[in-house]
């Protein structure tokens, strides 16, 4: 069973490693793909595609990662009919959400959820989401210890100079510094 890891990674951070590797071994995957949606639907990027791409291959290494340009995952996965049949892996405070998602029971038809839990997330705003699905038994909770971090964090912490190595996988942390994104200075080589 192929695991499904989709978002805009801007940038990705050890928040998302960790929660690939949880999934991939709570759910038995037998392997994975990770999604850089190239315009989200449902959030502004400002990084381009292209560079937010290479980040996540930095991030995954030896996982395929493709850029697709759907806005919203029931197009991407019509498109995509090798992955029917897989577990579409996603955070607590996303499922809590996912009624809201563009044809939610179709989604589930095509793929099952593997929904990421933290303690300390409320287990009511899951399940009630879960009554409210025709079909509850495709989602799939597994744990995930808690790494409070955020992409939109790491944006802002960069923007003010701030160094994050330590939250970001160390080759993503060399393409930021190389390529000079979000805000830090590009790097100019030995002198």
């Amino acid at each position: 069973m192929i695991g499904l890891f989709g978002g805009a990674f801007d940038p990705p951070h050890d928040g998302h490693v960790a929660l690939l590797r949880a999934g991939h071994d709570a759910l038995r995957l037998d392997g994975a793909v990770v999604i850089v949606t190239e315009a989200p639907g449902h959030k502004l990027v400002e990084t381009p595609p292209a560079a937010r791409l290479e980040l996540a291959r930095a991030a995954f290494p030896g996982v395929q990662v493709v850029l697709d340009g759907h806005p919203r995952t029931v197009d991407m996965l019509r498109e995509h009919p090798e992955w029917e049949g897989g577990v579409f892996l996603l955070g607590a405070d996303e499922f809590a959400g996912f009624l809201g998602w563009k044809e939610p029971e179709e989604v589930l038809r095509l793929v099952s959820l593997g929904v990421a839990t933290r303690p300390g997330f409320p287990r009511e705003s899951l399940d009630a989401v879960l009554a409210r699905l025709d079909r509850p038994g495709r989602v799939h909770f597994f744990d995930l210890e808690p790494l409070p971090i955020a992409s939109s964090e790491l944006r802002v912490r960069l923007d003010r100079g701030e160094d994050v190595h330590e939250l970001v996988p160390p080759a993503v942390w060399n393409l930021i510094e190389r390529d000079g994104l979000y805000g830090r200075p590009r790097y100019a080589g030995p002198r």
